[in-house]
This record gives structure tokens, C-alpha cells and sequence, in this order.
């Protein structure tokens, strides 16, 4: 159904994934409601978002603690809260706004772990509000067209996927600065980056997860592996250590505005430091990690995930009764050493990394992406990609349009996620982290969550 229009949005967590429903507010979808709060532990940071909101011509909404968050609920009454909070606190905002009868958009992933996400099932069941879970992945066009695929029968009933996921020292490497190092806060990757993956497979599969077996851990940042490779003597962090811009693996945030005003310039209210070392101590999270996940139907998926790979994108290879579909996506094809670090200008800008001829020389893995299907006893064809806007493979700008403009219209891919999308994929996380403590396959069913596809 369509929703009313002048709809009030308080806004959970006010670091950088916030931005693009802030900026999407503040402009393109301005007529469909504002912010009227901020919910977060920073000052800084929520005064970074005022001059977004104003600088669009509309009013800096009060600023809220965490610790405030009922007040909030109270005062200003909003219609939906959408939660950018680090992951393990999800759950905390989410039910006590479905609590209120608030709808809540919420940032995958879901939640970290099984209580809460009891708790979130507990509240949705009892509330007059609804939860979406922001899977952008799935509005991507590529792999939208893997959907509909599937569900048209082009390689008949699936039987296996095989679905590799790499990550570049640049976009991997970040995960082991911030606050997602912590497994207690993300969950891990299995958790906070993984879920995305796990989604897509439960969606392009319309099926539900059963048992799950994982290995894994970390073999190449962290202070231990530093050592073995004699990387000593590393200082703690990017910001005014010598050497850093040589440095690969240093974050130059006064390099980038807004990292600078988001985190540099906010430290002095939290202490939190977004530039750490990814070889100092204190990492508890794995950069290599390989799953066997059956489902219900019988398919099954063996996932790979690498944290520290030199180029960045995925493979998918899907099987079936009647052919293979396989997806192959380089999204970056190398990174150009310190040169190509977040947030630092690349040293000479006509080099472009992802250009066949960068640097003078061949580049044989360009980015770009293919999509092929081949059926039995025929040759393989290429399927075309609709073109995308925006991040995420082209899939933002179209989430955003689920999310705060929808039509009401059937959609024939199923792209909005529920929470119980939510659950099956955060399902499949937990699991992996179990089993890897355990070194035994765990199976979904006893976690005592409704997993089932809604009718």
C-alpha cells in the first residue's frame, strides 16, 4: 500500500551509513516526510547531519542519548525509526520502537545473535508497526536478474550454488580499523557482511535454510599474523603516525571531509577511533571463512568469504536440473598500494585501477560484469544487465524508492524484505559462528525462530 505522505523519521546511529537516508530525506524524497531526531552517543556526529538537513533548506531536529531513546519515542512521536546503530544494538531500538507502534527500516544486519533476535520476532508479532530490513543487494539489477531467472525455470530446479565473496585490502582491511572488529558489537563478517550473501541465496532461492557447518578464522590481520610476517612496530593508529602515507593499510581521515567531520573531528566526545591499525591487537573477528549451508528444498551452498584479497567482487555459480547460471562481478580490479587507500586522493588521478590499460600496462580483470546461462546439450548465453544507479551494483537508489515511496504495486521479484528475510539470513550467520566454536554442523531448526517464508 501506499503510504501517507509528511511522515516524521528519528534516526538511529549517526555515523556513515546513516547518510543515505539522511541525504535521501533532505532531497529526493523531501516530499515523503523529514527527521525529527537524532538518536546517538555523539554530538559531532549529529551536528554533521544538521548541516545536511539544513543546508537542504529544512530544520536541525533535536539531538537524543541512546540512554534517551524512550523520550524520544514520547516527545516527538515519530511514524518510523530507522536504525543505523552498530549491530548488536539493533535490537534495542527496533523493539522498543514496534513497542511505540512505530514502522522501523533497519540496516542489515538484522541483529547479532539469538535472544535479541527472539526479542525482535516477540515485537514485531505484538506490534501495529512493520520492519523492513534495507537489503539493497537485492535491488542491484544484476542480481535481480538472477531472480528472475530462477524463478522463470532457465536452468530448472537448482540443485547446488557455489558463491565466492572477496573483499579488497582497501574495502576488507577496513573492517579490521573499526568498531566491526569486535565480534561482540558485528558479529563478525559472517554476521555484519556476510547477511547480504545469505539474503541474496534465501531469496534467489525462495527457500529456507536447514543446517549449517563453518570453518574458518583469522589469518591475516591482527597482531599475530603481523609478527609472523615481521610487521612490527606498527603504531596504533593512522592518524600522525610516521611513514602512514606509505603505509597500504593506513586511513587517512583528515584526507576525506567527511570522514574527518564524522569521526576525526568527533573523537574528542567518545574516544572512538575509526583509523586503528589493522595489525594491533584486539581483533576477534575471522578474514577467512568457507560454509556449507543445505536448504529445505535440498539445494545446497558452500560460501566463501576473504577479507583480504587484492582484487574485490564475487562469483556465483548456479546449478540446476536443467543447466548453470554462473555470475561474475569484479567491482575493483586491483588497488594501486597506498595510493588507493579510503579517503587518500590517488597520487597520480589519470591512473584509473579499474581501466584495461591502467598504468601503461594490460589489465586482464577490469571491472565490469557478466552474466551467463548455459542449458543442457546448448551453448552458454550471455544475458544482459539492465543498467543500475547508485551504490551497491546499482541498487540504493531503488531500495530508497521501496523504502520511503512505495507503490503499492505487486512486485514480481520480491525484493522487500521483511523480517523474517531478516531472520533467515542473520540465521545463517549465527549458525556459522556457532559451528565455528564448535567444529559441528548446526542445524536452524532448534534455534526456535519462525523461519518459514510468510504465506
Amino acid at each position: 500500500m501506499t503510504l501517507p505522505q509528511n511522515r516524521r523519521y528519528a534516526v538511529v546511529g549517526t555515523g556513515s551509513r546513516a547518510a543515505m537516508y539522511v541525504e535521501a530525506l533532505a532531497t529526493t524524497y523531501a516530499d515523503v516526510g523529514s527527521v525529527v531526531a537524532w538518536c546517538d552517543p555523539n554530538p559531532t556526529r549529529m551536528r554533521y547531519y544538521d548541516q545536511v538537513v539544513t543546508a537542504a533548506g529544512r530544520t536541525a531536529p533535536p539531538q537524543y542519548a541512546p540512554d534517551d531513546f524512550a523520550r524520544l519515542l514520547e516527545q516527538q512521536r515519530p511514524d518510523v525509526v530507522i536504525v543505523t546503530s552498530p549491530d548488536a544494538t539493533h535490537h534495542i531500538y527496533a523493539t522498543a520502537a514496534l513497542d511505540a507502534g512505530c514502522d522501523v527500516v533497519v540496516e542489515k544486519p538484522l541483529t547479532t545473535s539469538l535472544e535479541p533476535a527472539k526479542a525482535i520476532v516477540e515485537a514485531v508479532e505484538a506490534s501495529s508497526g512493520d520492519l523492513v530490513v534495507t537489503f539493497n543487494y537485492r535491488y542491484s539489477p544484476r542480481n535481480s536478474e538472477v531472480r528472475r531467472l530462477i524463478a522463470s525455470g532457465a536452468i530448472g530446479k537448482v540443485t547446488s550454488i557455489h558463491f565466492e565473496w572477496v573483499l579488497d585490502t582497501v574495502h576488507g582491511a577496513d573492517y579490521f580499523r573499526r568498531w566491526h572488529r569486535n565480534k561482540e558489537i558485528s558479529g563478525g563478517l559472517l554476521v555484519h557482511k556476510s547477511s547480504h550473501h545469505f539474503d541474496l541465496v534465501n531469496w534467489w532461492l525462495a527457500d529456507v535454510p536447514e543446517v549449517v557447518t563453518a570453518a574458518g578464522g583469522l589469518r591475516f590481520y591482527g597482531d599475530k599474523n603481523a609478527a609472523e610476517r615481521r610487521l612490527t612496530d606498527r603504531p596504533a593508529r593512522s592518524a600522525g603516525a610516521p611513514g602512514a602515507a606509505q603505509d597500504p593499510f593506513a586511513l587517512d581521515l583528515a584526507a576525506d571531509e567527511k570522514l574527518r567531520a564524522l569521526y576525526l573531528d568527533a573523537e574528542g566526545d567518545d574516544g572512538y577511533l575509526r583509523d586503528q591499525d589493522v595489525f594491533s591487537p584486539g581483533i576477534t573477528i575471522e578474514d577467512n571463512m568457507g560454509l556449507l549451508v543445505t536448504y529445505r528444498s535440498g539445494a545446497i551452498l558452500t560460501y566463501a568469504l576473504n577479507a583480504h584479497s587484492p582484487w574485490e567482487g564475487y562469483r556465483v555459480a548456479i546449478n540446476g536440473t536443467e543447466g548453470r547460471l554462473e555470475l561474475d562481478v569484479v567491482e575493483r580490479g586491483f588497488v594501486q598500494g597506498a595510493d588507493g587507500v579510503v579517503g587518500r586522493p590517488a597520487v597520480d588521478p589519470s591512473v584509473n585501477p579499474d581501466d584495461p590499460t591502467a598504468g601503461g600496462t594490460a589489465n586482464p580483470r577490469p571491472a565490469g560484469e557478466r552474466l551467463l546461462v548455459q542449458r543442457h546439450w546448448e551453448p552458454a548465453r550471455e544475458v544482459p544487465i539492465p543498467a543500475g544507479d547508485g551504490a551497491h551494483g546499482g541498487g540504493d537508489s531503488h531500495l530508497l524508492d521501496d523504502v520511503f515511496r512505495p507503490t503499492g504495486e505487486p512486485d514480481p521479484l520480491d525484493r522487500r524484505a521483511g523480517y523474517r528475510d531478516g531472520l533467515r539470513s542473520v540465521a545463517v550467520g549465527i549458525a556459522a559462528n556457532r559451528s565455528l566454536e564448535s567444529g559441528l554442523p548446526v542445524n536452524l531448526r532448534d534455534f526456535g525462530l519462525p523461519l518459514d517464508r510468510e504465506a
